[in-house]
């Protein structure tokens, strides 16, 4: 092995990834997650990456979120140029000239500027503490929104965005900097500078991460278009295979068109990737890790190099072909080869993984960058996994729902982590192609910078995985989108209007426009956020937004169809009423007792 290649190779691979938030019909925005994970966590983590030259990750985005991103830039453009409407009713509260007169607006735009985590994000900045204190008091006695000032709300507003703001921006911009420091009795002027920041952020973000993927320094893939559970559609019934007892929804067998529906997700995802960034993409992070062997198939056949998937999903597909797992670990760290498509798979290292997006928020920074360093240090120095070829370690988890747990947004934790991690003698920081590259697995993939390492070719560097067992990178199983009667239930509508789709493209009843919006919307529905939220473990307020948002996508598309929506879509079905861990938002690799 050549001095320049390290025991360990470490991928980092952050996933990006917001629902279609927008009604389709009026192009309003129902929910603000996708600006304010912007200005937040997707401007800080290209930050971080932009000041240690010498890190490198695969950054992941589902396309339904590029699209999304692209749209937010073009109306604050739009609004700032022209006073054209802002699409977003929270952010066009910010920017409003005067508050909205009606009580019960006044009381949503104060409730709003609640959804922030208490300790890190509300309770840092005395003066916002305070604002919300009131209001959560306000909340329980009636009509007291009737005496609240135009100003109380906008100072509300102002810094319910500055908290939300990410901690790189907060460092360096001089209007946010002023407007901390003004803390009160912020202006219409004030409120449109921070808009004036906002919009700057977010035209910048995308090609940010597009310079870095040219230099080489890090590695953009995808998820396929509107983040569908892939496995499932193709065949309902592997979720039997890593949890037979499943009960599956009532008189629903398959998926109707499945397969054509993946290939849909799966071209139109590469479409607008490619159209956005100007590369070709090599690599797929499958939704929510979800894959199974036909999955992996068609990936490999429409053109994908890599995927990768929860450490679970290979435990259990090893063990079923008779192979005895070592406590080392050994056989996670590296890829597998599936079919003959050629396409290689990595699966996450859950202990490394799930430390960073559940324990270290609550450590100093310091310490925590340390203790992820020393767990890779232990492995380099095991020799029981040792081989040929340096061990992959991939550590795949949400790059954006951790931080706001953390202090400063994560902002010590990342600095440290990426310096310690850049200088370390055993540990070299890479990207998934990279990785495949180095072992001669894969040769170049046209349009996708790679830093074209010195290729080491080794049979030993690969395994074969001759059958996957269905699953995702939760638990190994699909039991957070299938399987419990509310979960079932958003099944059974989708089927629905799937069959409605169906029926109507075998009639030739929609003109090729129409066609291509309803082809669309049925897209955002299949998508894997909504039964993620159904069921009653999951908080009631965050639940209620993502239930009514799934009957408003299903009813947009019952409309582009031209035939009348199910009576049901007018009612509630789940209600919540959990506290799991992280809001309900991130899940562990591992279901631990």
């Amino acid at each position: 092995m050549p001095d320049k290649i390290k025991p360990i190779q470490l991928v980092l691979c952050w996933h990006m990834h917001q629902p279609e938030y927008r009604d389709r019909k009026t192009g309003q925005f129902q929910l603000p997650w996708t600006y304010l994970h912007a200005i937040k966590d997707y401007a800080d983590m290209v930050a971080h990456l932009e000041v240690e030259s010498d890190a490198r990750a695969v950054i992941n985005f589902a396309p339904i979120l590029l699209e999304q991103l692209e749209d937010y830039a073009i109306q604050i453009e739009a609004w700032l140029g022209s006073g054209q409407a802002l699409r977003d009713p929270l952010l066009a509260g910010l920017g409003a000239e005067s508050m909205p007169a009606a009580p019960e607006q006044r009381m949503w735009l104060a409730q709003s500027c609640l959804k922030a985590n208490r300790t890190r994000m509300i309770e840092p900045w005395p003066i916002y503490k305070g604002l919300v204190d009131m209001v959560t008091w306000m909340q329980h006695q009636e009509h007291t929104i009737d005496y609240v000032s135009d100003q109380f709300l906008a100072d509300l507003l102002v810094w319910y965005h500055l908290a939300w703001m990410g901690e790189t921006i907060r460092r360096s911009d001089a209007r946010i900097k002023h407007l901390i420091a003004k803390g009160t009795h912020f202006t219409l002027s004030d409120r449109r500078n921070l808009i004036e920041v906002i919009g700057e952020n977010l035209t910048r973000l995308l090609d940010r991460y597009q310079i870095l993927a040219k230099q080489g320094r890090i590695e953009l893939s995808i998820t396929p278009y509107g983040h569908p559970i892939m496995p499932l559609m193709i065949d309902l019934n592997c979720a039997r295979e890593a949890w037979p007892e499943v009960i599956l929804p009532d008189t629903l067998s398959q998926y109707p068109g499945g397969e054509a529906r993946v290939r849909w997700h799966i071209e139109h995802g590469k479409a607008v990737f490619e159209r956005i960034f100007g590369m070709s993409v090599g690599g797929c992070w499958p939704s929510e890790g979800s894959i199974s062997g036909p999955t992996l198939d068609l990936l490999g056949d429409m053109g994908f190099k890599w995927a990768a998937s929860g450490e679970t999903v290979l435990a259990n597909s090893l063990k079923i072909s008779g192979k005895k797992l070592k406590d080392s670990k050994s056989w996670l760290y590296r890829s597998y080869r599936h079919g003959n498509s050629g396409i290689q798979c990595f699966f996450r290292d859950d202990k490394l993984s799930d430390a960073i997006g559940f324990t270290y928020s609550t450590w100093h920074g310091d310490d925590a960058a340390a203790n992820f360093v020393h767990e890779l240090e232990t492995l380099a120095d095991d020799p029981s996994g040792a081989g040929e070829m340096p061990r992959i370690v991939s550590v795949v988890l949400d790059g954006e729902n951790a931080w706001e747990y953390y202090p400063a947004n994560g902002y010590y934790f990342l600095s440290k982590l990426y310096q310690l991690l850049a200088e370390h003698p055993k540990i070299q920081m890479t990207t998934f192609t990279d990785a495949l590259q180095l072992r001669g697995q894969i040769e170049l993939v046209p349009g996708v910078v790679g830093r074209k390492p010195t290729t080491m070719t080794s049979e030993a560097a690969t395994g074969n995985l001759k059958t996957i067992i269905s699953g995702s990178w939760v638990y190994g199983t699909f039991s957070t989108w299938i399987g419990d009667h509310d979960k079932n239930q958003g099944w059974l509508m989708l089927v629905e209007a799937k069959q409605a789709y169906d029926r109507a493209v075998a009639e030739n009843s929609l003109a090729p426009d129409a066609l291509e919006r309803a082809t669309e919307q049925l897209a955002i529905c299949e998508g894997s956020d909504w039964c993620w939220w159904f069921g009653d473990y999951n908080p009631s307020g965050s639940v209620s937004d993502f239930e009514r948002l799934y009957r408003l996508h299903l009813s947009n598309l019952y409309q582009l169809l031209g035939v009348a929506s199910p009576e049901y879509l007018a009612h509630s079905f789940t209600y919540g009423g959990g506290d799991p861990a992280t809001g309900g938002t991130m899940r562990k690799g591992q279901d631990s007792p």
